[in-house]
């Protein structure tokens, strides 16, 4: 992985992100599910759709200059939420890596590069995400990053990670200073 660079996602990755986003939605409830079918579904699709929004904040992982995962985060609304929406002022994770660089630190990389970029803008506070039951590793990847289960519904659990702690707003107020 030493070739591995984390860079800012910008709107040319759109077709990557759908990708991944196809990934994420399809493992492990759906995975015969073909992409045309994942992203026509409209609960899946408003992750991606007009990327990128002027809120949305995303990383990609570049391995020889070749894209193999990538992490963003998007704002819902209460009418429009996402699988894991808590408010409309906590954006929702959406992550995916590609099979063959899977358990190789690449979403590890992506989630606290995202988080930093997330503390940077000055603005997010909180990330959610929502994670199946099934998917143990996810489910303790997010824990091992500070992500804790507020809510468990049905088949998933949406999890919160805290950007900042409590004793952070004078180094929030001084990063704001610079």
């Amino acid at each position: 992985m030493s070739d591995l660079v984390i860079r800012s996602a910008v709107a040319e990755d759109v077709v990557f992100l759908e990708d991944m986003l196809v990934e994420a939605a399809n493992w492990p409830s759906h995975l015969d599910r073909s992409r045309a079918d994942t992203l026509s579904d409209p609960a899946i699709a408003h992750y991606i759709d007009g990327w990128p929004h002027r809120t949305d904040v995303g990383v990609v992982a570049d391995d020889d200059d070749q894209p193999v995962g990538a992490a963003w985060l998007r704002f819902f609304t209460e009418s429009d939420p996402g699988y894991g929406f808590v408010r409309e002022d906590i954006p929702e994770l959406a992550v995916g890596v590609v099979a063959h660089r899977r358990g190789q630190g690449v979403g590890r990389m992506l989630l606290r590069a995202l988080a930093d970029a997330a503390r940077q803008s000055g603005d997010i506070e909180h990330i959610s995400l929502s994670v199946e039951h099934g998917n143990e590793a996810g489910a303790a990847l997010y824990r091992s990053e500070g992500y804790r289960v507020i809510e468990s519904r049905g088949h998933a659990d949406t999890m919160l990670l805290d950007l900042w702690e409590p004793g952070d707003a004078a180094a929030r107020i001084a990063g704001d200073s610079h």
